[in-house]
């Protein structure tokens, strides 16, 4: 099991480019970084964490010019959203951002997404949270045909593209990894249909990645890796989630000021150090 980094970025903490060289110093396979557009002041949405929203949600870098940073200051680590926020977003204009950070960092790129939970801050962007998961269907099955065809085109109930050409293609065949965020069980039959990867949060039982390795095994969906967002460092868990087959896992970083991450990152190398 490989360990990564999962965090917010932001204009208050560590920059992009330094947080990735640190990481690849360390030894770190991984950095993913989450997605808000903005925060609606309504709040009318609560927070899926329970209490007051942190203020990182307010504060978050665009992902893809964050990663971006980082690639150019690695040459191994890997980059993925996490999760980007795709039923928000165009999907061109998308598709075009997730190929060019492949093509910058040599394919090191992963596309982490999911639907969600802040309806205002999904109205703003025009998408009806009703629809929402019918909509990342399309637009996933839409980005393959993007990602893979010369000429692409998309006919459903929410995408419908006449034929365009969009280039760059992704450096990774047959596209950039697909990892599909949550739990549910609509996220469960998007993942089996649509995703490369599972993207689970770190306080999932590892007893449920059993179950749904074996799930997705019984859908003839072996080939799927997992991937940990957030999980904690209790020896316990990492081995549980290592005994399940999970590939990749990653702690949740707090966002912090250049001096303080570096110290932070020390103490997560450690972790990892001790669960070879």
């Amino acid at each position: 099991m490989k360990f990564g980094i999962s965090t917010f970025v932001t204009d208050e903490g560590i920059r992009p480019d330094v947080l990735g060289a640190a990481l690849e110093e360390r030894g770190f396979d991984s950095l993913w970084l989450a997605e808000h557009s903005h925060i609606p002041v309504s709040r009318e949405s609560p927070y899926p964490g329970g209490g007051e929203l942190p203020r990182v949600y307010y504060r978050t870098l665009d992902p893809f010019v964050a990663l971006t940073a980082a690639a150019t200051a690695t040459s191994e680590l890997l980059l993925g959203t996490g999760i980007a926020l795709l039923i928000q977003r165009d999907l061109i204009h998308t598709a075009k951002e997730v190929a060019s950070l492949d093509l910058i960092s040599d394919g090191r790129a992963l596309f982490g997404v999911g639907v969600g939970w802040n309806r205002e801050e999904m109205r703003n962007h025009g998408t009806d949270p009703k629809t929402r998961g019918a909509l990342i269907d399309e637009q996933l099955a839409a980005l393959k045909e993007i990602w893979t065809k010369d000429e692409a085109e998309f006919h459903g109930e929410h995408i419908d593209l006449d034929p365009i050409f969009s280039w760059p293609k992704p450096v990774q065949k047959p596209h950039v990894p697909i990892y599909i965020g949550g739990e549910s069980e609509a996220a469960l039959n998007r993942l089996a249909k649509y995703g490369d990867g599972w993207l689970l949060r770190g306080y999932t039982k590892y007893q449920e990645a059993q179950r749904v390795r074996g799930w997705l095994a019984d859908q003839g969906r072996e080939d799927v890796q997992f991937a940990v967002f957030g999980g904690p460092t209790i020896p316990k868990v990492i081995d549980g989630f290592r005994e399940a087959g999970v590939e990749r896992y990653t702690f949740l970083l707090d966002t912090l000021p250049e001096a303080e991450t570096l110290k932070a990152l020390d103490e997560l190398a450690e972790v990892a150090a001790a669960h070879p």
